[in-house]
């Protein structure tokens, strides 16, 4: 087993602080917002934060998907400082807010802090089990490689053995991704995974998705994110388990006779897990209507309970029952929220 120690994983993400509030479908037609979708916010969204404070009951909760993951990592792994994460805040009340969940966490965060804008912000819309996102990058645009190129930061990152990059990063900082992979990655005894995030990042970012993905040791989407890449990538695929076959040696080029792991979440349908040159199913046990609170963040969730078991290098089954078994314990309460002690055992 990995023995555990301080920035064993990086990550770089967008730090946002979830403003979260149950809404009627009123609210989602009124900005042009779908259930269970992530988008970026135009200037048409731009109310929508305001109009969550003053006319909902709506709660603030740290968020931010690699941060996310990073917190449900730590409160598994139960020890400090494991993971390292990477990303740009607003010098103001709510980048305190942040630092100060986090690091309760146990996250290493070393934040870039931009003077030209505030921390980012994400509306949280629930409609029943459904969450709509539509996320204000603001300060978390501001990330720049030059912070990852000052010499304490150099000398954590050569620390890390793992790298989680989420697809949402791309909008903000691709050339921190570049340089990661370039100089981390030339190891082969790191681990590079990333999470495709949203069906934008593929539709959008196809050029910078392309440039790193042969590079990209276990790859995480959710059935949406995976028919967007296979429809831009894989010359229009939409049958999941094709795409994840194809997606397990596309261009890949780190593992010698080795395959990329694939990963694919569905909801409450199983999840598909693509390696070995075989695909194999994980049941998801379903959570009564009265048990789910909201689903914000439970893909989130899913990354950080796998993550806790594979940086432990753990099996993959353990990893996927794990990230599955976080997933539930984040859907019964709300946000991407989790208290007391971790009670996953493998099967």
């Amino acid at each position: 087993m990995e023995e555990l120690r301080d920035n064993l994983i990086v990550g770089l993400g967008n730090p946002l602080l979830d403003i979260s509030a149950v809404v009627d479908d009123k609210l989602l037609k009124k900005y042009d917002l779908k259930p269970n979708d992530a988008i970026l916010a135009e200037e048409k969204h731009m109310p929508v934060y305001q109009e969550l404070v003053e006319k909902y009951d709506a709660e603030y909760i740290a968020g931010g998907s690699v941060q996310n993951s990073f917190r449900v990592a730590q409160w598994i792994l139960r020890r400090p400082r494991v993971a390292l994460f990477f990303g740009c805040i607003g010098k103001d009340e709510y980048g305190r807010i942040l630092e100060e969940r986090a690091t309760a966490s146990g996250v290493n965060a070393q934040y870039q802090r931009s003077s030209k804008n505030p921390t980012g912000t994400c509306a949280v819309l629930i409609t029943g089990t459904q969450r709509s996102l539509c996320a204000n990058l603001a300060a978390a645009n501001d990330f720049s490689r030059e912070a990852l190129e000052q010499p304490s930061n150099v000398e954590l990152l050569n620390q890390t053995e793992y790298v989680y990059v989420s697809g949402f990063f791309f909008t903000a900082s691709f050339e921190s991704v570049q340089y990661l992979c370039r100089t981390l990655l030339t190891s082969r005894t790191r681990t590079f995974l990333m999470n495709l995030s949203a069906p934008f990042v593929p539709m959008f970012y196809k050029d910078n998705l392309e440039e790193v993905l042969p590079l990209i040791d276990v790859l995480f989407g959710n059935e949406t994110e995976a028919k967007a890449l296979g429809k831009v990538l894989l010359n229009g695929e939409e049958d999941l388990v094709s795409i994840g076959k194809r997606l397990t040696d596309w261009r890949y080029t780190r593992g010698g006779d080795k395959k990329r792991v694939v990963i694919f979440t569905q909801g409450s349908d199983p999840v598909l897990l693509f390696a070995d040159g075989c695909v194999r199913e994980f049941a998801v046990h379903k959570l009564t209507a009265d048990e789910i609170v909201d689903t914000n963040g439970a893909g989130d969730a899913f990354v950080g309970g796998f993550l806790a078991q594979f940086v432990q290098h753990r099996s993959l089954d353990t990893c996927i029952e794990c990230g599955i078994w976080a997933a539930r314990e984040i859907i019964k309460r709300s946000g991407c929220t989790f208290e007391g002690e971790p009670t996953f055992r493998s099967a």
